[in-house]
């Protein structure tokens, strides 16, 4: 079957380079670089946090004109010790960063994410704003407790999908369910086989509304391999940590203005309903300079046909930078 939502994308190709970094004494990042080695450099930051990249993640650039550099965070994907709490914060990733350009001897590079993605962009570029020469973020998230319970807690996102959300709230007994970050946090720290359970019910549940149009066959594709574990557990990891931030950190006049001279681009989705649009709306507000593209007939997902006609405009044109 064709994949009608790829099929604008440039095409498919392998990795010329795959490599592991050690970022510290416990974390080593898998990392693998797409298209032309002395070409524009990109960043590709992954969502989650707990998610990883995809080769697919490569076909948003011109491989004549980036260098585009996948890698997987600390305990996500192919990364090394899978789903590991110990040594994981957002300051944490935001220093892997550093140390991955470093180590690719890149001076400046281009950003690119959603999601979480959009997240970790932020903060990095509020720490490091020197190196970033754009940013392009989609599905806007900045961790603040309203947006978390919006989707975990409810009433919110569980209006929408009843369905599935009947099924992740049935991992919770009944008189734990005023916090459901952490009581699937307990039990997602916690042993065998519990803490498979709520992994594939957490993980389930958000991908299954990831898209207008739930896609049963993607979600079980993507759980394979312990996607499922890595996700939940270091997304819960985080939410019940405030993301190790401030609360509305990321949106405070003084971090925006550290940015906001760097070109960059917000697509967001009408419907995304993991990451509703009041989030980007308030960066729009924050941060005006920024293109603001909200996407009329889609979801939370990059390849969701606006958001990834948008995305590849967005590449392109900073391409051009």
């Amino acid at each position: 079957m064709v994949d009608m939502a790829k099929l604008n994308l440039y095409l498919p190709s392998k990795p010329y380079k795959e490599e592991y970094l050690n970022v510290s004494d416990l974390h080593s990042l898998y990392i693998a670089e797409y298209g032309k080695p002395d070409g524009k450099p990109v960043v590709v930051i992954h969502g989650g946090p707990g998610g990883q990249t995809f080769p697919d993640d490569a076909r948003f650039f011109n491989p004549e004109v980036y260098r585009v550099i996948l890698f997987d965070q600390r305990g996500s994907g192919k990364s090394k010790p899978a789903a590991e709490l110990e040594d994981n914060t957002t300051w944490a990733l935001v220093e892997d960063l550093e140390k991955i350009r470093k180590h690719l001897q890149i001076e400046k590079w281009h950003l690119h994410g959603g999601s979480w993605g959009s997240t970790l962009q932020l903060a990095y570029a509020q720490t490091h704003p020197e190196p970033v020469l754009s940013m392009t973020m989609r599905g806007v998230f900045t961790l603040r407790r309203s947006e978390l319970e919006f989707f975990y807690q409810g009433p919110g996102t569980g209006f929408l999908f009843p369905d599935y959300w009947e099924q992740y709230e049935a991992v919770i007994p009944e008189e734990e369910r005023g916090d459901m970050i952490e009581a699937y946090y307990k039990r997602l720290t916690g042993p065998e086989p519990e803490r498979q359970e709520a992994a594939k019910a957490w993980a389930t549940y958000e991908l299954a509304t990831c898209y207008l149009k739930v896609d049963p066959d993607w979600i079980k594709k993507i759980l394979k391999d312990g996607f499922a574990d890595r996700m939940a557990r270091i997304e819960a990891h985080y939410f019940v940590n405030g993301g190790f931030i401030r609360e509305g950190q990321l949106l405070e006049k003084e971090q925006i203005d550290k940015i906001r001279h760097i070109p960059a681009t917000i697509v967001q989705g009408r419907y995304d309903v993991v990451c509703p649009a009041k989030t980007a709306w308030d960066l729009h507000k924050a941060w005006p300079e920024a293109k603001f593209i909200l996407t009329p007939k889609s979801g939370h997902n990059a390849d969701e046909p606006q958001n990834q006609q948008a995305l590849l405009a967005a590449a392109d044109e900073y391409g051009r930078l």
